[in-house]
């Protein structure tokens, strides 16, 4: 699809203990890509990323970063944020800490970095709520914002673990558009079970359960389903959306 990876991953393989998480894994983001990642939950999406985030070392195999490329250069919104709900913090805060590892200690924010906060904030639509304490945001309000932070560095990628976790159904029905016009400046990596968002929205699938299988187009075929190994609840979109159910063998 491309000349050039951003990352790449070489015959990767991740134990925790004994456990083989994932077994010899080789994948390769590149730029521009909008990549949907399924799988099991036990089947390694999560250790994927932080493979790739550089947070984990590979037991075996190599994770290459290219073209000067670095993980200061990914955005990351986690699957669950470990943020202090009670701590006296604002919306705003939270944005502009997304360009502390660019900052000394002072912590001063330029006038020109905040109008960009602001105007993430606007394009989400939480300007309004800027000057709100974090615990006073609904789900979908609160992964706006980290989601304003995760990409007010301007990353180069952009991983995303189950946006649209403990979110509202405005946020879910938004998520689609949001991505698509980030992904016009950023790759783009999702974890999602909404399978609707994947199909919708994303060039390339990645199933991952230990191994993967890697899909160069956005159709979310049977066979690919089948990595599960358990019921889907595949929700489609169209004239009368409609659910479909894989049954157990």
């Amino acid at each position: 699809m491309y000349h050039e990876p951003l990352v790449s991953l070489s015959h990767v393989s991740m134990f925790y203990g004994i456990d083989e998480i994932l077994k010899d894994v080789s994948l390769s983001v590149y730029p521009n890509d909008f990549m949907g990642i399924i799988g099991p939950n036990g089947g390694g999406k999560t250790t994927l990323l932080k493979l790739i985030l550089g947070i984990i070392q590979p037991t075996s195999g190599k994770v290459t970063y290219h073209n000067n490329f670095s993980v200061a250069q990914i955005g990351y919104l986690p699957q669950r944020s470990n943020t202090d709900f009670q701590f006296p913090i604002t919306v705003n805060e939270i944005v502009l800490s997304g360009l502390m590892t660019s900052k000394k200690m002072t912590g001063w924010f330029r006038k020109d970095e905040q109008k960009e906060a602001d105007q993430l904030m606007q394009i989400m639509r939480i300007q309004p709520l800027k000057s709100k304490r974090i615990n006073e945001l609904s789900g979908g309000e609160y992964q706006k914002m980290m989601l304003c932070r995760a990409i007010i560095s301007k990353p180069k990628l952009l991983i995303l673990d189950e946006p649209n976790t403990y979110t509202d159904h405005n946020f879910e029905t938004e998520i689609g558009q949001i991505l698509q016009q980030l992904n016009q400046g950023m790759a783009i990596m999702m974890v999602s079970h909404d399978l609707g968002i994947i199909s919708s929205s994303v060039k390339t699938i990645a199933c991952v359960n230990k191994t993967i299988d890697y899909h160069q187009e956005s159709s979310i075929t049977p066979e690919m389903l089948k990595v599960y190994g358990c019921p889907i609840d595949l929700i489609t979109h169209g004239d009368v959306p409609h659910r479909v159910l894989e049954k157990h063998e």
